[in-house]
């Protein structure tokens, strides 16, 4: 099938060609997979390595994008992997119905959203998309097909959620979706002054509200230092339905070089504070502003220029928040490195039926860099390095250069993953961090 098939980062390389999922699942069903040879690729909107295997090949899944049901007493859909938010959405809000969490784009594939257990701006209220997965169908190289519930198949089941596409071919998916009186949201923004502040409003805004995320002016230093915009939403009562459309802007060929540079951004920062800020009283929002502001220019990651972006993202414990976040932002700014959106969410304590998630109670941190080569890397090793010393843990679906290390720290009980991992599915992630660890050499590398 064509390509390119890249990573929404752009920094790691592009494999050119991928199967069709049809020949892959007879592939499969027929037990004839090399190992290590194969990974499922949904849409490309993971940032880093996540979505690529270079030494195999990689299963184009975008044809299988059948829903096959949905009922609108219960809330149920049940859709094909290669299915799309948008179009879950487009389907379910008029009707009353949404998901019930989402992250910062609607152009993810189902399967890539269990894949990756994404999350949203509600953890506090509904954790993670695999808690509100129902029951999933997964395809083996050994040519078994398994209904997975968490009664059923438990361990397969929540080993996928999460499981970053390598325990085996994600078929379909039953997900219960959210009532909602509109997909419409009322916000409410709300400036702060510093870091303080709005951890001194984090709390309280989760506990009123449905959803809750913060932007921070991340070149702002010295007294501005830590400013930005809490911006609170629930859905509104009443509302109507009207579609997201495909984005009215786009960028439509690479540029030859950086456009988001640390001026450019400045001048944006001010403009978007300035812009939000005014709107001090509840207002009605359409969904797509509020959930996938970036959704509307389509291809907006070329702005980063040839050598793509990386991103990072971070959670810390509650408890070592206020110490490092700032620390987090201020490395960024001492490095000279300008990061275009740079956001600010708590998460809550609910648990993911996955062994392998990321968000965990704490605040995480994202910030976008533009790939300037050793500088960037020394700059991203810098922040894993604060992150993982206050306790917390590193993105690996937003990741394209963590270490094994990193890794290691972030996700100590990553064995069990690797443990249930299909022999024929692999990724570059997977391979450069826990094949690593799982020599001899590598464990002791990341022991010292």
């Amino acid at each position: 099938m064509g390509g390119p098939y890249q990573s929404f980062g752009r920094a790691s390389p592009a494999t050119r060609d991928a199967l069709r999922a049809g020949e892959v699942v007879t592939l499969l069903k027929a037990g004839r997979a090399a190992p290590a040879s194969l990974l499922a690729y949904g849409n490309g909107r993971s940032y880093g390595d996540t979505c690529q295997n270079r030494e195999g090949r990689l299963i184009d899944m975008r044809e299988r994008n059948r829903i096959h049901s949905f009922d609108t007493r219960t809330g149920l859909l049940k859709a094909e992997a290669g299915t799309m938010l948008a179009e879950i959405i487009d389907l379910a809000a008029p009707q009353g119905w949404f998901p019930a969490v989402v992250p910062g784009t609607r152009f993810v594939t189902l399967g890539g959203a269990i894949a990756n257990d994404v999350h949203g701006k509600n953890h506090h209220r509904r954790g993670t998309f695999g808690c509100h997965v129902e029951a999933l169908t997964l395809l083996r190289s050994d040519g078994t097909q398994h209904e997975c519930r968490a009664d059923r198949d438990g361990d397969l089941f929540r080993a996928t959620i999460g499981g970053m596409g390598l325990t085996g071919l994600i078929l379909d998916a039953t997900i219960r979706l959210m009532k909602v009186g509109s997909a419409d949201v009322e916000e409410r923004v709300t400036p702060f002054s510093s870091l303080d502040e709005y951890f001194d409003l984090a709390e309280e805004a989760d506990a009123g509200n449905e959803y809750a995320v913060a932007w921070i002016d991340q070149l702002a230093g010295g007294l501005k230092a830590g400013r930005g915009l809490l911006m609170t939403a629930n859905h509104a009562c009443g509302g109507q339905f009207r579609p997201a459309g495909k984005g009215r802007l786009s960028i439509p060929v690479q540029p030859p070089l950086n456009v988001l540079n640390g001026l450019s951004i400045r001048i944006f920062n001010q403009l978007y504070r300035s812009a939000k800020g005014r709107k001090s009283g509840p207002h009605r929002t359409h969904y797509a502003s509020y959930f996938f502001p970036l959704d509307g220019i389509r291809d907006w990651n070329r702005l980063y220029g040839p050598g793509g972006l990386f991103q990072h993202q971070s959670v810390v414990p509650e408890a070592a928040a206020r110490l490092a976040v700032p620390a987090l932002l201020a490395a960024a700014r001492e490095a000279g490195q300008a990061s275009f959106l740079t956001v600010l969410k708590r998460f809550g304590a609910v648990p993911s039926p996955g062994l392998f998630s990321f968000p965990r109670a704490g605040y995480t941190l994202t910030l976008d860099f533009p790939n300037r080569g050793k500088k960037t890397l020394q700059l991203l090793a810098r922040l894993d390095e604060i992150a993982i010393s206050a306790g917390g843990a590193v993105n690996p679906y937003k990741d394209a250069r963590m270490s094994a290390a990193v890794f290691a720290a972030s996700f100590p009980g990553w064995q069990a993953l690797e443990h249930l991992r299909d022999p024929a599915f692999m990724s570059d992630f997977w391979r450069r961090t826990a094949m690593t660890l799982g020599s001899a050499g590598g464990l002791a590398a990341a022991a010292e």
